[in-house]
């Protein structure tokens, strides 16, 4: 019988990880398939470890680490000819397992990963920001050269093969390790004919923000990792470029050139309803389209300032989360 390893890091998730346990059982008992259970917890503060281990979970108490030091030590453990990566806030649907173990032999793919959506009590920026991902139920395969670790399914030899997550990365490590594994030859796909639920969405603007400022600060540390590319170059320097027209907005306004403020403005928000555009332009949602155009020109900035504090060598950490 098939034996798969499901590694879920974890930091002070008491409130989601029974349910992501239970949703994980009951996938592998629905595909049929012997479930290895370990969550790599990061010396959290809660119940969530005494729950996992309720639940018939290894914990492996690891505190300090960063989170792909966390994974990487529950693959370590790991005794399944497939290796699963799953967040602790995330629900797999019941044919999770069924459905990707039947596309992989279909379609000779390496690396598989569910799309995510959010529960239906998300506020607004949370369900637009995810629903800017998810593609028409039409489109229920697709290659990427990336996939977010929040699930993933993949044979063993790929991770030993790339050496893991890398262990220095505070957040985008999910995205080093899959370009890695891509620039090893691995094929990766994203699944849409079932999707998962992130129940650690957002539940306040000020920790979407916090959230997206964090995750930012990753494309510096990317670069250093995976070397120059124009496309993780792309969005920081948009972003330093929104910057630059912020100031001079800035600096017409107190010299009381309006007009010219206004322009500035203007330039700066196209590339915001850009990005807007082209991920809600599958959706046919006007509504979509004006929130994540608000979204993006947030985040624009957010992404400036974390990557000149990247720049400066800013160093803060961040517990790593499941």
């Amino acid at each position: 019988m098939t034996r798969i390893s499901i590694v879920i890091p974890m930091y002070n998730e008491a409130p989601h990880i029974a349910r992501t346990l239970l949703a994980a059982q009951r996938a592998a008992i629905a595909a049929g398939v012997q479930c290895e259970l370990i969550v790599a917890d990061n010396g959290s503060e809660d119940q969530g470890p005494h729950i996992a281990r309720q639940m018939g979970a290894q914990v492996l108490v690891l505190p300090g680490l960063l989170i792909g030091a966390l994974r990487n030590r529950g693959a370590a453990v790991a005794s399944g000819k497939w290796l699963a990566f799953l967040d602790a806030d995330i629900e797999v649907p019941e044919d999770w397992l069924t459905l990707l173990l039947r596309i992989e032999p279909a379609v000779h793919v390496d690396v598989l990963g569910l799309d995510l959506h959010t529960p239906a009590q998300a506020p607004w920026y949370a369900d637009a920001w995810q629903r800017r991902l998810l593609r028409p139920s039409a489109e229920t395969v697709q290659t990427v050269r990336w996939l977010p670790s929040a699930n993933l399914l993949m044979r063993r030899h790929w991770f030993d093969k790339i050496g893991g997550f890398n262990e220095s990365l505070r957040t985008g490590e999910d995205k080093d390790f899959t370009m890695r594994l891509s620039h090893a030859g691995a094929r990766l796909l994203s699944v849409n004919q079932s999707v998962a639920l992130h129940w650690g969405y957002e539940a306040s603007w000020r920790e979407w923000m916090g959230k997206e400022f964090w995750r930012q600060g990753s494309h510096l540390q990317l670069l250093r990792s995976n070397g120059m590319s124009l496309r993780l170059l792309r969005f920081p320097m948009l972003s330093i470029a929104a910057w630059v027209l912020d100031i001079a907005a800035l600096f017409a306004l107190l010299n009381g050139q309006v007009h010219l403020t206004l322009f500035f403005l203007l330039v700066t928000s196209l590339p915001a309803l850009a990005l807007s555009m082209r991920q809600s332009m599958k959706h046919r949602d006007l509504g979509l389209t004006l929130q994540l155009w608000g979204l993006h020109w947030v985040r624009l900035q957010l992404a400036g300032a974390a990557f000149i504090l990247s720049l400066c060598h800013w160093n803060a950490r961040r517990p790593a989360r499941g």
